[in-house]
This record gives structure tokens, C-alpha cells and sequence, in this order.
């Protein structure tokens, strides 16, 4: 079913011996941009920003992002988790939001969920949230069936009309 091929050996090759010929390709190698596309696409990995990380501005990513240190800035990504020891201040919009930590400014997400050591100063808009006991939070909370809407669910028309 399967040969060996004698591509592959060590050694002169009886065509290199005799003449220089054009080179031998076997229809069975696969290039490897060819195999890079035929490969499935695998998530990417977390941006991770470590514990001693303090960034000044504002982040945004289709992936998932894991903080450790300081964020001052709004932040939006598909996944986001705040590390206990990170703070983050500013807004954050991102599908999934998992508070560990402590965050000052507005939180926008499909799911929310702060954790027993989750500080959180600021609204919380979600369409699901869950909160553990041990979870100190201060502010208001709201759900709205799209809250990654950054207008607040407002029409287009109600929107021309501020615009007139």
C-alpha cells in the first residue's frame, strides 16, 4: 500500500550524477502554506497582561483577554477576566465578563459574572449576571436584551431626531 520513496535518502541520486536536471517533486509533498489552510483553525490563546502590567489606554480584541495588572481605559473583547489582584478603570463592553478583581466604570455584557472577591464600582448592564456572595458592588444594575448596544437600545429615528 505504501512505498518508500527514495527521495528522501542520503546520497548523490543517479539523476544528480549524471546531468543536473530540473528538481524532483512527489505529487505527495505538501507545501506548507497548503497544509497551513488545509489545517483547522484552533482558537487563539488569552491575551495575558501580568500582574506587574499597568497600561494607560484604551484595549480592544476579538479574542479573550486576562488581566493581572492595571488597566486604565475601556476595554472590549469577546471574553474578559479580571484577575483578584487587577484593577481596571473605565468602561467595559465584551460578551462574557468574569470580575475576580476590581473594576471602576461601567460594565456592558451578554453574560456577567462577579465572583466572591469581584469589587465592582459602576452600572452593570447585562442581559445575564451572576453574582456570588462575598461580592461587594456599588452601582446600578440593568438588563437589556442587547446591552453590547453602546447607544442604549435607542432607535435610528429617535437618533436623527437628537441629530436635527
Amino acid at each position: 500500500m505504501f512505498s518508500k520513496s527514495k527521495i528522501n535518502e542520503p546520497g548523490p541520486k543517479a539523476s544528480e550524477t549524471e546531468t543536473p536536471a530540473a528538481p524532483v517533486t512527489s505529487s505527495a509533498t505538501i507545501p506548507p502554506a497548503d497544509f497551513k489552510s488545509s489545517a483547522p483553525k484552533s482558537k487563539p490563546a488569552p491575551s495575558i497582561l501580568s500582574s506587574d502590567l499597568t497600561i494607560k489606554g484604551n484595549l480592544k480584541t476579538t479574542g479573550d483577554i486576562q488581566i493581572e495588572g492595571q488597566v486604565e481605559g475601556d476595554i472590549r473583547a469577546h471574553l474578559l477576566t479580571v484577575g483578584e489582584t487587577a484593577t481596571v478603570k473605565g468602561e467595559v463592553i465584551a460578551d462574557d465578563v468574569v470580575v475576580n478583581g476590581r473594576i471602576v466604570g461601567r460594565v456592558r455584557g451578554l453574560k456577567v459574572r462577579l465572583t466572591s472577591t469581584a469589587r465592582v464600582e459602576g452600572d452593570i448592564i447585562h442581559k445575564t449576571i451572576a453574582i456570588e456572595s462575598g461580592a461587594h458592588f456599588e452601582g446600578s444594575v440593568q438588563r437589556q436584551d442587547n446591552p453590547l448596544d453602546v447607544n442604549g437600545g435607542k432607535s435610528k429615528a429617535a437618533a436623527a431626531d437628537k441629530a436635527d
